[in-house]
């Protein structure tokens, strides 16, 4: 039986909310001359979302297509300052991956745009880590649809997936993979589902899911 571990990105891998921040408030007051201020707080509010949704939700003054058009102008930017300049990555990131990797195929999916991925496994050297990731960018679907995605094409037969908000939790239900919350992310889990505090402790809390 082939076991995978497929993690989340914001909240859960890293947090680049600051640089996300920055790079979107760049381009707005570029293109539209101080429309609104982009915040720390506003890209944490909408991380998790699809592109589209956090157009509607950052930009509701704005048409949407004009809305959504102004998202992709900000992504790709985004994607060229992250790889210059990164993120927070969670304490001992690496080490555990470097765990994991020995013992299971690791993959990420994601609702951001493309390239986004790419980017944070670029500026780390994670590449080594991953066998397969997949986002909303590459083909508009959600997380729950791109989760199975990659289930199928990588022939997995037990998956967890790892992440920090409701929505990822929905979103492994839809799947028909099992969740565990990183607790230590940005959002908290209305139902009771294994957890871990840090990541140093993934790797007990999975060879728990997976004995199951």
């Amino acid at each position: 039986m082939k076991q995978g571990v497929i993690f989340d990105m914001d909240g859960t891998l890293w947090d680049s909310s600051d640089h996300v921040a920055k790079s979107w408030d760049q381009v707005v007051r570029k293109e539209k001359n101080g429309l609104r201020e982009i915040t720390r707080e506003d890209i944490q509010n909408v991380m998790g979302l699809t592109m589209t949704d956090i157009a509607k939700t950052l930009f509701p003054m704005l048409k949407e297509e004009e809305a959504i058009a102004l998202t992709d102008r900000c992504g790709e930017y985004e994607n060229a300052y992250l790889r210059m300049h990164g993120g927070v990555l969670y304490p001992r990131l690496e080490e555990t991956l470097k765990i994991l990797a020995e013992r299971y195929p690791l993959y990420i999916v994601s609702n951001c745009q493309k390239g986004y991925i790419e980017a944070f496994l670029d500026y780390y050297g994670f590449w080594k880590y991953f066998q397969d990731t997949e986002c909303f960018g590459n083909n508009n679907m959600g997380k729950a649809f791109n989760i199975g995605l990659v289930v199928k094409r990588n022939g997995i037969d037990h998956a967890v997936y790892v992440g920090d908000i409701q929505g990822d939790y929905r979103a492994s239900k839809e799947a028909g993979v099992d969740f565990v919350h990183a607790a230590y992310g940005f959002g908290r889990i209305h139902e009771k589902v294994p957890a871990v505090a840090a990541l140093e402790e993934l790797p007990k809390m999975l060879e728990a899911v997976f004995s199951e």
